[in-house]
């Protein structure tokens, strides 16, 4: 991070227009968009099925609403096929694909640590 004086710090966090966190990382930083993300980043283009049938305890609800919300902000794009039933893909947008090497070193972080954390979850 940075050497800022707390006060200068806290500035860029109570500009809530400008607050990174709040506008940019809030986005997708949920642990269902960050699993979406990881699971079309690992298959291309997916249906909404395989998403749900590769995160099971998500419902179809919450998935739908996931998918939309990364469409929204430009992460994933939705393809529908003119087929009968229409066939509809999800697949990471650039955007997204650019996200994809900072999520991993996350992933590889919460697990070079994953057991302190569940030691601690036994604790609380």
């Amino acid at each position: 991070m940075n050497t800022l004086p707390i006060k200068e710090n806290l500035k860029k966090y109570t500009r809530i227009d400008e607050c990174p966190i709040r506008n940019v990382l809030a986005h997708f930083s949920g642990k269902w968009p960050i699993l979406i993300l990881c699971v079309l980043a690992e298959n291309e283009a997916t249906r909404f099925n395989a998403i749900g049938r590769a995160i099971p305890d998500i419902s179809s609800k919450v998935l739908a609403d996931t998918l939309k919300h990364l469409e929204t902000y430009g992460l994933i794009a939705r393809t529908i096929y003119p087929e009968v039933p229409p066939r509809v893909e999800y697949a990471l947008t650039d955007t997204g694909r650019s996200l994809m090497p900072i999520l991993g070193e996350l992933i590889a972080w919460s697990l070079h640590h994953f057991d302190h954390f569940q030691a601690a979850g036994h604790h609380a």
